[in-house]
C-alpha cells in the first residue's frame, strides 16, 4: 500500500507567538479550508489545542456527499510543533505535522502530511485521477488564505507568480 507525502512551506510576516495563537486555535481551520469543502466542526472547540484533543467535523469532498472526520491532536510542543492524526474519515491513514520556525522577520510554517487511501488499486487510481489534484487545491487555497490573513505583501510572495 502506497504512502503519499505532501510538504509545503510558507513564510509569514508575523512573530512566532502570533502564528502559534492562530494555528493552535482549532476554530481557525475554517478560515484556511476552501469553501467548496463545506467544512463544519461538529464537536466542542476549546480555545487552544492540547495532546489528546479529539475534534470531529464534516467535509463534502464529493459535492453533496457529507463525510465525517475525527482527528486527534497527538503531539503539541508549543509554540513550534503539533501533529493531528485522522482517527476515522476518508483516508486509511492521515498524519499531519505542523512546524513553526522563526526565520528573519517572520515565521516559516511547514506542513508535512503522510497519507494512504483505502480500496487498494482503486485508491491508487483515485489518487492519480482526483485526490492528488484536490489536495494540491486545498493547500494552494490555504497558502493564499494565510497570506491574506497575515497580510503578506504580494510582491514578496513567491506563490504570486503561480496561477491559482
Amino acid at each position: 500500500m502506497k504512502t503519499y507525502r505532501i510538504q509545503r512551506r510558507q513564510v509569514l510576516p508575523v512573530r512566532l507567538d502570533g502564528a502559534w495563537r492562530f494555528f493552535a486555535d482549532p476554530a481557525n481551520l475554517r478560515l484556511i479550508t476552501p469553501p467548496w469543502l463545506d467544512f463544519t466542526i461538529t464537536s466542542a472547540v476549546p480555545e487552544m489545542m492540547y495532546p489528546g484533543l479529539i475534534l470531529t467535523y464534516r467535509i463534502r469532498p464529493f459535492g453533496g456527499i457529507a463525510v465525517p472526520w475525527v482527528s486527534e491532536i497527538t503531539q503539541v510542543r508549543a509554540p513550534h510543533y503539533f501533529v493531528d492524526e485522522q482517527r476515522s474519515g476518508p483516508y486509511r491513514f492521515w498524519h499531519h505535522q505542523h512546524h513553526l520556525t522563526t526565520v528573519g522577520d517572520g515565521v516559516a510554517v511547514e506542513d508535512i502530511v503522510h497519507y494512504r487511501l483505502p480500496l487498494g488499486i482503486v485508491g491508487v487510481a483515485a489518487h492519480w485521477l482526483w485526490v492528488q489534484g484536490r489536495l494540491d487545491e486545498i493547500f494552494r487555497f490555504r497558502y493564499h488564505a494565510l497570506a491574506r490573513h497575515f497580510q503578506l505583501h504580494p510582491k514578496n510572495d513567491p506563490m504570486n507568480r503561480r496561477p491559482i
